[in-house]
């Protein structure tokens, strides 16, 4: 029996553990950029829009968390919220640590974008009597969405990648199910390589979708 035969008839025999890993990593990766991304966006408009205080400490929170490695953060989401009383779970802990980071880039994405938009925009939707929300909502929003989009898919693809050090704290998403493959068939190299094929087909499939409301955005703005 050759090393292919071998390597296929132990990817076959560990397929569950393997598309468990998978499923936890897209569930994990998801939670957190939807998460963050609204939590982003506020952060966002904070920036944009609100002076004093507050937007001191949103700006301080933005550099703070750009300027932590993502594993302290989720180390600290794991062990540190525990001593004081808010106790979460391995996953639980992960989602909220990609979150965070996913906001702070998310943040800053959103700032850039607003920031982008000519400021004639609001004036005449102002001459034309439209309320703030509505300027928001109809003006700003659309052209900002199109201009934040490929940066916002490059975060989505980055919290992919950052759910690997889940494992650390032992959370069986797709890195750790590897691992633990390995650990029983001693072939470290095919399945590192088989994992990271299927790493780059999710962010292949995340950079997809991206061009794709990249499109969708375009018609829209157009019409």
């Amino acid at each position: 029996m050759n090393a292919a035969q071998t390597f296929f008839e132990v990817l076959w025999g560990a397929r569950m553990a393997l598309l468990g890993g998978l499923a936890t990593t897209v569930l994990v990766s998801l939670l957190a950029v939807l998460a963050g991304t609204l939590l982003g966006v506020v952060v966002g408009l904070v920036l944009s829009y609100l002076r004093g205080p507050l937007n001191w400490l949103v700006r301080l929170y933005v550099d703070f968390i750009r300027g932590t490695p993502v594993l302290v953060l989720i180390l600290a989401s794991f062990y540190v919220l525990g001593t004081v009383g808010w106790k979460l779970n391995a996953l639980q802990a992960g989602v909220l640590a990609l979150a965070i980071f996913c906001s702070s880039h998310v943040g800053e994405i959103v700032r850039g974008a607003l920031g982008a938009v000519a400021r004639g925009q609001t004036e005449a939707a102002r001459t034309l009597g439209l309320s703030i929300p509505l300027t928001f909502a109809l003006i700003l929003l659309p052209q900002a969405a199109r201009i934040a989009l490929p940066a916002w898919v490059n975060t989505a693809a980055e919290i992919v990648k950052a759910s690997t050090l889940l494992s650390i704290v032992g959370v069986a998403e797709l890195l750790l199910a590897t691992q633990e493959v390995i650990a029983r068939s001693f072939m470290g190299l095919p399945f590192y390589v088989f994992a990271g094929a299927v790493y780059f087909a999710v962010n292949f499939a995340i950079e997809r979708l991206g061009k794709a409301l990249e499109r969708r955005l375009a018609t829209d703005t157009a019409h």
